[in-house]
């Protein structure tokens, strides 16, 4: 029972590490498309709405477009469509200020936003934490392995001992090799849902400025250049 235990945990483990480097390059490439078709579907978005020539315009846009940006947009002016109720109402969310709305349901879209593109990431800093000791549970193992069957032959020599404890090591390397590259690849995709998130807080805030200017009115009044650079400056 023990020797078949001995024989299925190392190549356990290294199955086990393989596994989880197709997992970390295969995120990688799922992510990496991710984010680049946001970027291109932001940009097409950005460029739509600030050419619109008034907040109505942008709402339409707003629905047509896919992308963080255009979501952020749509949940934006669903806050500036709902109608100040009255006191006596009993809808409690209809008794809330558009300002304060609008601040709301831009804050929890781009919380929506954030977790989508926090998707994979957990399971790359658990890759990368994780492998090495993986790794090194293996090895031990192997040596525990090689030290009983040396004890059982009686012989110390470097030959005997040398294999043995040489195979056991590759689980030890093999652990190291995968979380490297999922370190790596964690930090990267880390570093890029930053940028959006700060991308997409600074569109809110332009969209805010936009809505508080507008008396959260959207009219076909058109908006004119100096207005739009305008709110882009107080931003």
């Amino acid at each position: 029972m023990n020797e078949s235990m001995s024989s299925l945990i190392v190549p356990a483990v290294l199955w086990a590490l393989v596994l989880f480097s197709v997992v970390s390059w295969a995120l990688l490439l799922i992510k990496s498309s991710q984010y680049l078709q946001r970027k291109r579907q932001d940009k097409r978005f950005s460029q739509a709405f600030w050419n619109a020539s008034d907040l109505l315009s942008a709402a339409e846009h707003a629905h047509q477009y896919p992308g963080a940006l255009a979501r952020i947009a749509s949940s934006g002016f669903e806050a500036i469509h709902v109608t100040e109720a009255p006191r006596t109402t009993h809808q409690l969310a209809s008794t809330i200020n558009r300002a304060d709305r609008l601040e709301r349901n831009l804050r929890q879209q781009i919380q929506k936003e954030r977790r989508a593109l926090e998707s994979g990431l957990a399971v790359l800093a658990s890759i990368g934490s994780t492998a090495p000791f993986i790794g090194l549970f293996g090895t031990v193992w192997g040596i525990m392995e090689a030290l009983q069957s040396i004890g059982a032959s009686g012989s110390a020599s470097l030959e005997t001992v040398a294999g043995p404890i040489g195979h056991a090591l590759i689980a030890t390397g093999v652990g190291i090799a995968v979380a490297v590259p999922a370190v790596l690849i964690y930090n990267f995709f880390l570093r890029r849902q930053k940028l959006a998130l700060a991308n997409m807080d600074d569109f809110a805030h332009d969209f805010d400025a936009l809505a508080q200017r507008s008396a959260f009115n959207i009219t076909r009044q058109p908006i004119s250049a100096s207005s739009t650079a305008a709110v882009r400056e107080a931003s």
